[in-house]
């Protein structure tokens, strides 16, 4: 096991690799500020700005996009690994939101000088390319993070290393602002300047250089000094550019292979792999959602929830997918399972879980590759009793309703591994450890 209770606590064993086991926005961020208590290091291996964990401490809530959430413990060291790609004017608006709260990243937080940097113009040519798709656009964030992966799939993408050193990024950068732009202007685009794009990043590289490091060889030496490592994934399973329903998925590895190519991790020294879920569906963005319900859509944003840490845009939301999950954690190697907004759920006087699909008159227990079938897809549903009683105070297992635990219970068996944490609300004391 990750953690145990003992006297009220937890024991926390290295080395684990948190994922989101749906579509993202699974609360991971919650989860991986819980479990920081007891790690030495956190990292974050792929994604960029793109995904947003929203972390509440006391009163004060934090919205995180590149950042890990563990740079909201003292004493924690956090490392942003190669396979993130960085807006570095996006990652010192986020340092400066965290100096304006209070807290101090200095001689905690490190950059991999291998990561990718995400440009201006990556986000004009994401944008140029949604609008061409029209009807058929993946949903993305507009925030470049595709054509960024692009470009370092293509080699010729930007790193950090390049940012700090001014001489060579204004070489380099002033032959990819050229290229850019002619692409940029045959899908009608506003071209980029060069001019203001290399002043905006020779700033932002003075801001961070402190912060750029061989992140590799740390890690690699807190794995020789025993340091008990924590990988905050982002995104979700299904989210994943191989794994997920595509086209409509992210362009990294959000699958837990992800967090060992990411960030120099040997998979052989990965302990466990914790998959968060919630006790519902949620979904952002286009792309097929086999238990998509808008009656519960609207019952949780009447609430107040299920509005995206990012972009703000409301969930699309339905009931829980088993089918789904049980294969994320196979793909996942998932042993152990965080279950979230398991509040949301307290009024409904029934809950329904997704068991099995109908395709064409065949019944079947995987999820397609195709995402046309994918959108095609009929759920089957088991039903359960609601327990209908305010969960938010619960502090213990012992205290969760027996229609709650009944429900874990079942969850745990249909997608094949034990659920661990129970969240009941958005603050740290809101979390259940079995």
């Amino acid at each position: 096991m990750v953690f145990a209770p003992l006297d009220g606590a937890f024991c926390f064993m290295a080395n684990t690799i948190l994922i989101g086991a749906q579509w993202g926005d699974e609360g991971k961020g919650k989860i991986v500020d819980v479990l920081t208590e007891k790690a030495d290091l956190v990292v974050r291996s792929q994604g960029g700005a793109n995904a947003g964990h929203t972390v509440r401490v006391g009163s004060k809530e934090y919205i995180l996009h590149l950042i890990p959430s563990g740079i909201l413990r003292k004493n924690k060291v956090c490392l942003i690994g190669n396979g993130v790609v960085i807006n570095p004017a996006s990652l010192v608006k986020e340092l400066d939101g965290l100096k304006q709260k209070k807290v101090s990243v200095k001689g905690r937080l490190f950059i991999s000088d291998k990561a990718h940097l995400v440009m201006p113009y990556h986000s004009e040519l994401e944008s140029c390319a949604e609008r061409l798709k029209g009807k058929d656009k993946i949903g993305t964030t507009l925030r470049g993070i595709g054509p960024a992966y692009g470009d370092k799939t293509a080699r010729t993408g930007l790193r950090m290393a390049d940012l700090i050193d001014d001489k060579r990024m204004e070489s380099r950068l002033r032959d990819r602002v050229r290229d850019a732009n002619r692409l940029i202007k045959a899908f009608g685009g506003k071209a980029v300047s060069f001019k203001t794009v290399h002043a905006e990043y020779a700033k932002a590289a003075k801001r961070l250089k402190p912060f750029v490091a061989n992140t590799t060889r740390m890690l690699h030496e807190a794995l020789e000094k025993d340091k008990e490592i924590l990988f905050e994934g982002a995104q979700g399973t299904y989210l994943d550019i191989d794994q997920g329903t595509y086209p409509f998925v992210t362009s990294s590895n959000t699958t837990s292979g992800g967090a060992c190519t990411g960030s120099g991790m040997p998979p052989n020294k990965v302990d466990h792999v914790m998959g968060v879920i919630k006790a519902y569906t949620t979904r952002v963005g286009s792309g097929p959602f086999p238990t998509e319900d808008d009656a519960i859509g609207d019952m949780l944003h009447n609430m107040g929830r299920e509005f995206g840490a990012t972009t703000g845009r409301p969930r699309r939301c339905g009931w829980f997918d088993a089918v789904a999950t049980r294969q994320a954690v196979q793909v996942n190697g998932i042993d152990q399972l965080a279950v979230t907004n398991i509040d949301g759920l307290d009024k409904l006087p029934e809950i329904r879980v997704c068991t099995a699909y109908r395709l064409r008159g065949k019944t079947i227990d995987y999820v397609p590759t195709i995402s046309e079938d994918i959108e095609q897809l009929k759920p089957v549903y088991e039903t359960f009793s609601g327990w209908q009683i305010d969960t938010t105070k619960a502090k213990n297992w012992c205290d969760l309703p027996l229609k709650v635990r009944k429900y874990l219970k079942a969850m745990s068996v249909m997608v094949g591994a034990k659920v661990e944490i129970a969240s009941v609300g958005p603050g740290r004391n809101q979390t259940i450890f079995r």
